[in-house]
């Protein structure tokens, strides 16, 4: 694993707190010089004082002298811990957040394929543990790397320096055991990744059926969504298992090379009192030490393992950051100029992915500005593709488009976007207000603005019939709704953006007659002075269209007005319509 890449990602976000950072490292060091090296001093100094003392009236001024500085030592020891709390809840709730800010950002800037190839699910989860990652790593390098650290270092050195023997045996016994530790820790690692990987499937798996509910319940297969959510959990628990199995065995191991260590060390200490090389205070000072070295490095292996952990989750989300972003801003994007909408696609070739069927080869079209323009055509001939590459969730790999004579590839995606009003076919909505969803295309619009959008959408209607009226949550994806009622909502926001160049993909597709009739007249306003491009299977739509365009396998076989191309015998729009039934037409 390349920890520099993840410490990437982490350390921009940590180091802004350039003052409480260097504060917990600096405050948890002399918390441990007071606990790890005074006070042993002190009672070192207390034992060797009672232990050689013939009369307790000779050394009761340096008893009570030890005591008192004991308790100076305890109550400022007990104030850097407390300072370096406060200094590490300070930075690591300041840093989880811009993680979890810069996580976000990351993710939204991916195009739209992207999300399309992803489960939601499996990367809500993936952020969620790359931030909780962070925090872990975090109280790793504190207090196991630091803090622990430190207390061997400390206990080291003050061994070495009343016993070479005492030190050596612990400096050798801490070395071994590191390196026993690094050997389980990287086999436990690759354990540690597969079961981060089951435990990301399960998550997606779970999210879909909670998704797809209104499938499962009317397909009566719930039976069935269980054997498949069970054998995906079959696989995690087999992995946390394995994980958990080999934790057990390992820890066997250190358990038992602490015992040796314990016994070894008293063993020394015993044998260089009797030889008169030690006095009865070291005997103290290299127990507590022992059992120091003990609780540091028992804790130390516990918690590598939880740091390689951390490291295994936040690689799942760097590998999707070092993910290349499909589309992309120029380095200095160019001013948008779009006011008319007049659009030039000129001589594109598309493909979704490398070695897929061009949708589109040697492409070209232009639509005049103000001009509304009906796209028909059997599903797959390329027409919402064409949206798709106006509003750059893809890119050209041939070609260009230009809108007013500016390459889209030179400006910003968001610049771009802002100059249009798109109705997808299946509008998504935000669980949020009503007031909320519609006035998310121009967040500083007025109420007042809102409803009138609203009412020219035709959606006032029903959102007034609300108890709340337009402050009623819509739930998730909108599905406290019906689905004409989103495309409405999806409209009333489209009329509410105001934008020189308005897309419909399908866009009364979920209506019924009457509400169809009435949004008719409201798009008829819309579309008023602005670029069109009208979606429709449903060829009724677009009958007033000022050109109908028919394309078929990426190709443009026949465009006019509609009563143009009725005339056409033979044609195939005269087709479409002959055998339209019910309002759809068979392709």
């Amino acid at each position: 694993m390349n920890l520099k890449l993840i410490f990437k990602y982490y350390w921009p976000q940590l180091k802004k707190y350039r003052m409480s950072v260097p504060l917990v490292f600096l405050s948890y060091a002399l918390a441990v010089a007071g606990s790890g090296v005074a006070a042993p001093l002190l009672y070192k100094r207390i034992i060797d004082s009672v232990s050689t003392a013939g009369n307790p009236a000779a050394v009761s001024g340096v008893l009570i002298n030890a005591v008192l500085l004991l308790g100076l030592v305890m109550l400022f020891y007990n104030l850097f811990y407390r300072i370096g709390d406060y200094a590490i809840s300070y930075s690591q709730s300041k840093a989880l957040k811009d993680i979890a800010d810069d996580a976000f950002r990351r993710i939204v800037r991916h195009s739209y394929e992207f999300f399309s190839n992803t489960f939601t699910g499996s990367l809500v989860a993936k952020v969620r543990r790359y931030v909780r990652g962070f925090e872990e790593i975090y109280d790793r390098v504190v207090f196991d790397v630091w803090m622990n650290g430190l207390r061997l270092v400390f206990g080291f050195v003050v061994l070495t320096y009343f016993s070479k023997v005492l030190g050596a045996i612990l400096l050798a016994w801490f070395f071994l055991y590191i390196g026993l530790t690094a050997f389980f820790v990287k086999k436990k690692f690759r354990k540690d990744l597969l079961e981060a990987e089951a435990n990301s499937r399960t998550t997606a798996v779970l999210a879909d059926v909670i998704t797809n509910v209104l499938n499962v319940k009317m397909f009566a297969s719930r039976n069935r969504e269980f054997s498949h959510f069970a054998k995906t959990t079959g696989v995690e628990e087999k992995r946390r298992r394995d994980v958990w199995y080999f934790q057990s065995f390992q820890f066997m191991f250190q358990g038992y090379f602490i015992a040796v260590f314990e016994f070894a060390g008293m063993f020394a200490a015993v044998w260089l009192w009797l030889r008169g090389q030690i006095s009865a205070g070291t005997i103290l000072l290299m127990q507590i030490y022992i059992f120091t070295s003990f609780d540091v490095v028992w804790n130390i292996g516990r918690n590598f393992a939880r740091f390689m952990r951390a490291l295994a989750e936040a690689k799942e989300m760097v590998d999707i950051f070092e993910t290349p972003v499909a589309v992309s801003d120029p380095e200095t994007p160019e001013k948008c100029r779009i006011n008319k909408g007049d659009i030039e696609i000129k001589r594109i070739s598309f493909a979704y992915g490398k070695g897929a069927n061009k949708v589109f080869r040697d492409f070209s079209l232009h639509i005049r500005a103000g001009e509304k323009v009906g796209l028909v055509g059997p599903s797959g001939a390329g027409k919402s593709t064409i949206t798709k590459l106006l509003l750059r969730f893809a890119d050209v790999q041939k070609g260009e488009v230009l809108i007013d004579g500016q390459s889209i590839a030179r400006m910003s995606q968001d610049d771009l976007r802002s100059r249009i009003a798109y109705v997808p076919q299946d509008p998504v909505l935000f669980h949020r207000t009503l007031m909320e969803n519609i006035r998310y295309a121009r967040p500083k619009a007025t109420d007042e603005e809102v409803v009138r959008a609203a009412k020219l959408a035709h959606a006032h209607e029903f959102i007034s019939s609300f108890p709340k009226g337009y402050d009623t949550l819509v739930g998730e994806r909108g599905i406290k709704l019906s689905g004409g009622e989103r495309q409405r909502v999806a409209i009333a926001r489209a009329i509410l953006k105001d934008a020189p160049i308005l897309l419909l993909d399908e866009a009364t597709s979920s209506l019924d007659s009457e509400s169809e009739m009435y949004i008719q007249d409201a798009l008829s306003e819309l579309m008023k002075n602005r670029t069109t491009i009208v979606i429709a299977h449903r060829l009724s739509t677009i009958m007033q269209m000022d050109r109908i365009v028919v394309i078929e396998e990426g190709k443009i076989i026949e465009e006019g007005k509609h009563k143009e191309l009725l005339k056409a015998r033979q044609g195939r729009y005269q087709r479409l319509w002959e055998i339209q039934a019910g309002g759809f037409a068979t392709a």
